[in-house]
């Protein structure tokens, strides 16, 4: 049985009761239960770690999966999804060094890793309550019991599989390269990890004068940034090809060499300088100079030359490159490849793990290289060898955890080779589907073109052990690739496999008379283990493999654009180097949500609000629609305002509540609920035009969701399911609410309108149920038991037999379209009437004129004859709405003459024409009708050498001068012009003193309607509405008397003169005031004082306004006798309709109403109304009231 609804509602609060509903059912797993049998949607959950608060990144990515898996799920799939934790790595050992005080591995030796490894071990899901809480609160059904974790020695068995493999084909390797380092973290980072977080730093750039051996006098002069790497030069480095200039300061009188295009580096003016020689770069490779600094004179054998490279530019420095070989990539790629250094050669990299100096630098050991920077500088000052000193602000890589800035450094390493494959990696991301798509084609594409052998390898404790067995020479190398081949070749048992358990096993050399294989004291990039979670939830592929393969590769996956470079990479090399396939079909990729300034959001700023008190006081289902209808859903950022989300609440879902609440109420009032039309396939259509519109407009809607969602395009869907609610709400259940409400006469027209807004209501519920969980699932639960003894046709498209079903919208299907309902005809004659409508808004905000004030006349101008018969057909609804007496249509403006002018948009067009703006605005001020229309219609044109679009020109429309329509006045006065979408409308904005008056009539029910709400009353409530004027006699009160039929059919209540009765109860005594504008007292203010009493009074016990004594001058309730004058035929035909019945209940107050009831008397179908006999005056009035008593003739097929 259908329950009543609130007249008010607390989103928050009943999305908690819709949570408790979920859990005492048990709702997500019933879900998975019911869809156990059908096909699978296979879905990876990318694992976060639980050291850190979720925050609005997670939870729009989070949104996003839930909402794909959950349409997924209600279009006829079996959809697993399982949480995951990311539990080793960098994130959990940072905060452990914070917490214990470890500045470095001797810390960590000290206690040892077993007891580094216990304190790991303890936070990993520090605040996994807080995921669990903030997960469930936001709606998301996602398996929080059966999750998976990278520390479970299943996971971690899975991962060494994967490794095994890659080694077996050759792509393991041992090498020392220049990688990122962090030195906070003592560690190094992948290439892809070092491009997660740059930061713009002011660093100190010096130019540095290395004197050559053969000339000491002539320096080569370098540029750098990194002045702490000069101790462990070994080379100079210029571009073979371009020029290079020996020259002399004129301020110092000292000779120096350089790249001739970067003299601006050290020189303002070429006055500071003479040019003594050019040369090529060439002609300098081989040259050896003098190094800064004493450390490493022991390599001049090899070192301290000059070398060349095409890497080298002319756009920074001064064209002469320093070479710190183990500090700097091109560095090291130059330097081997010209004997600088050998690859397995003495390794100058004086810098340890701590980024501090090694004794080797003697005169900076124990400094942090940055610290160092200062006193390097003064040490080049002192000894003569510093040219120039000043800062520069650049981007610079920071490690994504620490926050502390990265250096360069030359380290051994684990690889994975990544650059043979290149190839089949972008012919495998060519198989997947991305959203937005040039994320996949620009950045992830040339990321993949740039990829490099990927360092998997990290000098830590708290991770997935490298599976590696080495003998001390590095001759034998043994790789294990599960726990049982571990087992069998230790000869120990083995329950965990993280380093505390497996560094102590050994494996016999095979090797006879050699030590045992020790492991490598490596363990993997936790980004190594992320990128193998398909294989490792799964404990692939020692159980279940039939079902992975099933499912492999994922229907779905979705993250944050920051993953280009991690998660995305990671899958991707990794299911390349296994099965040489893609790991994932379709890829929706979000963009970052910033703090409202645009800034990073910041715990330490407090720069934004607390998810959870957001969700607190809007509720989830605003936070998600929030999230999702934003360019972030488009790769694009999100400013989060909390503003934002209560927009969503009040443009959204209070209207949509409210008109599902207007539903209830309607139906609940209804007599007999069992005869409503629910509509399906096998229904006939509605008679009305708006019944027919919203049904094809909601069929519309579920054929554009049908089509985007399989192409993943959330950014288009939610849109157009908000601008749906707009619709639903605004347009449909506006123009219909006397239909609904039963006022019309017609009970049958009165349940197809119920019956419509209830089958629409119904489709958008289950349509949304995805995007709105909580919303849909509080609405669905009432109308399941409105449709009542329709249910077998609602919920036909359901695809499951079991009544169990019926608990929960999330256990329905995504409705499919009903093509028969689908009338394009009929949204574009709505969709024209929309736009005349809001043309004729603006033009009533343009001059003050309010919707209550009556107009004459809105006339359309537009060149194509069907959108004007659009329009006339739907005539009645734009007189209605804009308090219109009638539309006319016109194809031709200069009927009206109006013409078009064009003017320059000068703050479009600054930029572009600059100094051409004088001519390119006289150019367009000049352009003629035919021009301008030829202009628009091409959407672009040139003048004065500059292409134009319509942005960069405003085209206006204007009267023609000579078009005055009296003395004193121009239709510019009389008519306010308004265009969009190639329509123009001119409304008539001239008042006659009949418009006043109805004008001040409308104000006076819109006052009393206020005090009705003041006193708490409803609709439903039986009154009586006491008055009098003051001034008693006056324009007021005469108009109260001409509108009296109105008023109370307005009000649906009796009006009455004072005195009030005093056996009456009262339940509101007020007043107002109104100073009405009449032509004879404008300035004049009249004070009504209203009481509002209970139940109607009784005509012949108190006088009606303006009845003057007599009781019976009014009839007992308004009609209008009718006579048929048939074409064709002599034969007159009579009838009556009642405009009331009783009176003020089911009133007639349109010329559209009562032309409905007069076709549903007669039986016919094309009829017009005349006040005359001969059928030559047309009734166009809008108030049907005023009709009461006459004879109307009725002429009609």
């Amino acid at each position: 049985m259908a329950i009543p609804v609130s007249e008010s509602i607390s989103f928050p609060q009943s999305e908690d009761d819709i949570l408790k509903q979920w859990e005492k059912h048990d709702a997500f797993q019933t879900s998975l239960k019911l869809s156990r049998n059908r096909p699978r949607f296979s879905f990876y959950d990318g694992p976060p770690f639980a050291t850190g608060l979720p925050h609005y990144g997670h939870i729009l990515a989070g949104t996003i999966k839930d909402i794909v898996t959950r349409y997924a799920h209600m279009n006829g799939f079996y959809v697993e999804r399982r949480f995951g934790w990311d539990c080793h790595g960098l994130p959990v050992e940072y905060e452990i060094d914070k917490l214990l005080g470890i500045t470095g591995p001797d810390d960590v030796a000290k206690m040892g890793v077993a007891a580094y490894n216990q304190e790991c071990r303890k936070i990993v899901m520090r605040y996994s309550s807080e995921w669990k809480q903030i997960i469930t609160r936001m709606g998301r059904w996602i398996d929080l019991d059966n999750d998976y974790k990278t520390l479970y020695p299943s996971f971690m068995e899975s991962v060494w599989w994967v490794f095994k493999q890659l080694f077996d084909k050759g792509l393991v390797y041992y090498g020392n390269k220049v990688m990122p380092f962090s030195t906070a973290c003592h560690t190094p980072l992948s290439n892809f990890e070092a491009n997660q977080n740059y930061k713009e730093v002011n660093d100190p750039a010096v130019i540095v004068s290395f004197p050559l051996v053969n000339d000491p006098d002539v320096g080569l002069i370098a540029w750098t940034t990194t002045p702490w790497t000069l101790p462990s030069n070994l080379a100079l480095c210029v571009h073979p090809e371009l020029i290079y200039v020996k020259i002399r300061d004129i301020s110092t009188n000292k000779v120096y060499i350089m790249m001739e295009a970067r003299l601006s580096a050290l020189f303002k003016s070429s006055s500071e300088y003479s040019i003594l020689e050019s040369m090529n770069g060439q002609s300098l490779v081989g040259l050896h100079y003098q190094p800064a600094f004493p450390y490493f004179t022991s390599m001049k054998a090899t070192a301290f030359r000059i070398l060349s490279d095409r890497y080298v530019t002319s756009d920074s420095g001064t064209g002469v490159v320093q070479q710190a070989p183990y500090f700097g990539v091109d560095d090291y790629r130059v330097c081997v490849r010209d004997g600088i250094i050998a690859k397995d050669g003495k390794v100058i990299c004086p810098v340890d793990e701590s980024g501090k100096f090694t004794e080797e630098v003697t005169d900076f050991a124990g400094m942090y290289v940055k610290d160092a920077d200062k006193l390097i500088i003064k040490y080049l000052k002192n000894n003569g060898r510093l040219v120039h000193q000043s800062t520069m602000s650049h981007s610079y890589p920071f490690c994504w955890r620490s926050e502390t800035p990265l250096i360069y450094k030359a380290v051994p390493s684990w690889f994975i080779r990544v650059e043979h494959m290149i190839d089949r990696l972008l012919d495998n991301n060519s198989k997947c589907y991305w959203v937005p798509e040039f994320i996949k084609e620009k950045r992830f594409a040339n990321w993949l073109k740039d990829a490099r052998d990927w360092s998997v390898s990290r000098n830590r404790y708290w991770g997935t052990p490298i599976p590696l067995w080495v003998s001390d020479d590095m001759e034998e190398v043994v790789c294990v690739g599960s726990i049982a081949e571990l087992e069998r070749l230790t000869g120990e048992k083995v329950n965990d496999l993280h380093r505390e358990f497996v560094d102590q096993l050994t494996i016999p050399s095979s090797r006879e008379g050699h030590s045992p294989l020790k492991r490598v004291t490596t363990v993997f990039d936790c980004w190594f283990e992320s990128g193998s979670m398909p294989y490792a939830q799964a404990h692939y592929p020692f159980e279940s493999a039939e079902i992975f393969e099933a499912g492999f590769p994922a229907d779905f996956i979705a993250e944050g654009v920051d993953q280009t470079r991690g998660w995305f990479y990671t899958l991707l090399v990794l299911s390349t180097a296994l099965f040489d396939k893609p790991p994932y079909k379709n890829l929706i990729v979000n963009g970052l949500v910033l703090a409202a300034d645009g800034e990073k959001m910041s715990k330490r700023k407090k720069n934004y609000p607390d998810p959870m008190d957001v969700v607190r006081k809007f509720g989830a289902d605003a936070l998600r629609l929030y999230l999702i209808n934003s360019p972030v859903v488009r790769a694009d950022t999100l400013r989060f305002k909390e503003e934002g989300v209560r927009d969503i609440l009040k443009d959204v879902f209070l209207p949509w509540y409210n008109a599902y609440r207007f539903l209830v109420q309607n139906y609940l009032r209804l007599d007999k609920v069992d005869s409503l039309k629910v509509y399906s396939e096998d229904s006939e259509l509605p008679r009305d035009t708006m019944d027919r519109w919203i049904l094809s407009f909601t069929q519309s809607l579920v054929a554009f969701v049908s089509d985007e969602m399989a192409a993943y395009r959330l950014y288009t869907v939610v849109p157009r399911l908000v601008r749906f609610i707009d619709s639903l709400t605004n347009w449909y259940v506006r123009f219909s609410r006397r239909r609904l409400k039963g006022e019309t006469n017609d009970p049958q027209d009165c349940r197809e309108a119920i019956g419509t807004l209830m089958t629409v209501l119904y489709t958008v519920c289950r349509i949304m149920a995805p995007f709105t969980p909580f919303l849909t699932e509080l609405m669905f639960q009432n109308l399941k038991e409105m449709v009542g003894n329709n249910s077998e046709v609602i919920f036909s498209a359901s695809r499951d037999s079991s009544d169990q079903q019926f608990n929960s919208v999330h256990y329905q299907s995504i409705p499919s379209s009903i093509s028969k309902f689908i009338d394009t005809e009929i949204e574009r004659r709505v969709s024209r009437m929309q736009l005349v409508i809001e043309l004729g808004r603006i033009a009533r905000d343009r001059r003050t004129l309010p919707l209550k004030q009556p107009l004459n006349d809105i006339v359309v101008i537009h060149k194509d004859p069907q959108c004007l018969s659009d329009i006339s057909t739907m005539s009645s609804y734009i007189t209605d709405e804009l308090n219109l007496r009638k539309v006319s249509l016109c194809s031709d403006r200069e009927t009206y003459g109006v013409v078009l002018r064009a003017e320059p948009n000068f703050k479009a067009l600054g930029s572009r024409v600059k100094g051409d703006m004088k001519k390119v605005a006289t150019a367009i001020k000049a352009l003629s009708e035919s021009e301008i229309d030829t202009f628009l219609r091409a959407g672009e044109t040139v003048i004065a050498g500059h292409t134009l679009t319509v942005e960069d020109v405003d085209v206006q429309f204007a009267f023609s001068s000579d078009n005055s329509v009296s003395a004193g006045k121009s239709k510019s006065d009389n008519y306010e012009t308004v265009s969009g979408q190639g329509m123009l409308v001119l409304l008539d904005v001239r008042q006659d003193q009949s418009m006043v008056d109805e004008g001040v009539a409308r104000e006076i029910v819109n006052k009393i309607q206020k005090l009705r709400k003041k006193g708490h009353l409803v609709p439903t409530d039986n009154i009586t509405v006491y008055y009098e004027v003051e001034p008693s006699n006056g324009y007021l009160g005469d108009v109260i008397k001409q509108y009296l039929n109105y008023i109370e059919t307005a009000l649906k209540q009796p009006l009455a003169n004072y005195p009030v009765r005093s056996n009456h109860e009262i339940f509101l005594e007020d007043s107002f005031t109104m100073q009405p504008g009449s032509t004879n007292d404008k300035s004049l203010t009249y004070k009504v004082n209203v009481t509002l009493v209970k139940g109607h009074v009784n005509s012949n016990s108190n006088s009606s306004v303006g009845s003057e004594g007599d009781s019976n001058s009014h009839p007992y309730c308004g009609f209008v006798n009718l006579e048929l004058k048939l074409t064709n035929s002599s034969d007159v035909r009579k009838a009556t309709v009642l405009l009331e019945n009783p009176i003020g209940h089911s009133v007639v107050t349109s010329l559209r109403h009562l032309a409905i009831l007069v076709g549903n008397v007669f039986n016919i179908v094309n009829l017009r109304l005349f006040h005359d006999d001969a059928c030559k005056n047309e009734i166009v009035c809008y108030n049907v009231g005023d009709l009461s008593g006459s004879v109307i003739y009725v002429k009609g097929d």
